[in-house]
């Protein structure tokens, strides 16, 4: 028989206390005090205590963000970072997944190639990325020159400016996202192919009525976590685009956060725009929970 042991309450609280202060100390106290700060006219500078309290000002900070064309503007880039980012990064994420598939010979170097960027620091990759779109020097207009096709301005340029930063954004997640997927693919039943091959099916229909509908919960997992990102889309955008880009091509949501939080000082009203985003991003997420009964299959 098994025996079991009593746990007594002080016991359970001496192993979760630690936890608890952690959570309390770095996830608690800052979220609540965020909303407080929201709430606020706080420049960041004033000292904060009992004897020293910032101007409450209420809802004001959000009827200003709400009621603004920015928010409209910024959301609108954030929308077309979209648009452009998650079919890009699903598709070579995918890619990459099934290139690294299998045991043939030099697939671990391949593997480790790809998640190379994942490893690399946004400031370092970057960088590279503006290199490489230089319209001066870079090597991507270089190539397109030689082979007679037009040489955008890239990040100099505002219409080209969001899709430079998606190609860097999806450089540096397909390796990621790639791995998830590879795991998904290596969780089918190789039964299903087998019994597929036997039935005619070509490699095309096997791919369309067993991978894709066998990998939609991961496929769910990478547009939850990539949508997510997206929305907070920031180190790419202070690198690349200096000052948001051309005329304000590239201002999202974190970057607006810290503009206003660190350059102009505003600390209340960067806080109500960071509740604005965490609003914004749980009813996205909530939505996608519940499409995803429409085209996610499980087992």
């Amino acid at each position: 028989m098994e025996s079991r042991v009593a746990v007594k309450p002080r016991h359970l609280l001496l192993f979760l206390g630690p936890a608890m202060v952690g959570m309390a100390v770095f996830y608690i106290i800052p979220f609540l005090a965020s909303l407080m700060i929201s709430l606020t006219e706080w420049d960041g500078l004033q000292q904060l205590g009992l004897r020293s309290i910032p101007p409450f000002i209420g809802l004001e900070n959000y009827r200003t963000i709400l009621g603004g064309p920015e928010l409209r503007r910024v959301l609108g880039n954030t929308i077309y970072f979209i648009a452009l980012y998650i079919p890009l990064v699903l598709a070579a994420s995918l890619i990459v997944a099934l290139l690294m598939a299998g045991d043939r010979p030099g697939v671990v170097a391949l593997r480790i190639g790809f998640y190379i960027p994942v490893l690399t620091s946004w400031v370092a990759g970057a960088l590279i990325w503006r290199w490489v779109l230089s319209p001066e020097y870079g090597p991507v207009n270089a190539i397109l020159g030689a082979v007679g096709l037009p040489q955008p301005g890239w990040l100099q340029d505002r219409r080209w400016a969001m899709p430079a930063i998606v190609l860097a954004s999806v450089w540096k997640d397909m390796g990621f996202f790639g791995m998830i997927l590879l795991g998904g693919l290596q969780s089918i039943n190789p039964a299903l192919y087998e019994a597929a091959e036997i039935d005619g099916a070509s490699r095309p229909a096997q791919f369309r009525r067993i991978t894709l509908p066998m990998l939609s919960p991961v496929t769910f997992f990478v547009v939850v976590i990539g949508l997510i990102n997206s929305f907070q889309l920031f180190p790419q955008v202070m690198i690349m685009t200096e000052n948001a880009g051309p005329q304000g091509a590239t201002q999202v949501m974190v970057e607006r956060i810290y503009t206003y939080a660190f350059r102009y000082y505003e600390m209340g009203y960067a806080a109500a725009l960071s509740w604005v985003l965490f609003v914004i991003i749980f009813i996205c997420t909530l939505i996608q929970l519940r499409l995803q009964k429409a085209w996610v299959h499980y087992g």
